[in-house]
């Protein structure tokens, strides 16, 4: 899913993307999955549950290295917001929702890439089959996200849902 051609990071921030804008990794465009009605809903309602706890955001761009910027579905920072317009200093959370033509192994990069920046929270959802991961190294199955030190819980069952208008 790159672009060929390499270009700089200075090229990359400089340039207007229209409407879906491309991810950079070592001088490559990485075009981004396009999101379904299913996962700009989960999106929104995850947004809405982690509005009390800390700052976030949904796809902003993220230098998490010279020559790596990410855009992050959904990104929470504790105590103040990020200063930077493109932050360079890791969230404690990062949300990851899949798309179907999503490629497993470009998904499992970004999320090692997340965790090596010092991301202390990765959490994955996984749509189609209604499931949440959660990212230390290797995708995890869990049934619920929890933060412990704010008592934050959401489980998948009722999330899915309330995204599929069943509650």
């Amino acid at each position: 899913m790159a672009a060929g051609a390499l270009i700089s990071a200075e090229q990359y921030l400089a340039t207007h993307f229209g409407e879906r804008e491309p991810e950079f990794v070592h001088g490559e465009l990485i075009e981004r999955p396009m999101p379904t009605w299913l996962h700009g809903r989960l999106q929104y309602l995850l947004a809405v549950r982690l509005s009390g706890i800390g700052f976030g955001g949904s796809e902003v761009r993220m230098r998490l290295a010279d020559d790596i910027y990410r855009i992050p579905d959904l990104a929470w920072f504790k105590g103040s917001p990020p200063e930077e317009q493109v932050p360079t200093s890791p969230p404690f959370l990062v949300i990851e929702i899949t798309s179907p033509d999503e490629r497993h192994q470009n998904l499992l990069q970004k999320l090692e890439e997340y965790r090596g920046w010092g991301v202390q929270h990765i959490w994955v959802v996984e749509p189609e089959l209604k499931r949440f991961y959660i990212y230390d190294g290797g995708l995890k199955p869990v049934d619920r996200f929890a933060l412990a030190e704010s008592g934050l819980q959401v489980i998948a069952e009722d999330l899915f849902a309330e995204a599929y208008g069943e509650q």
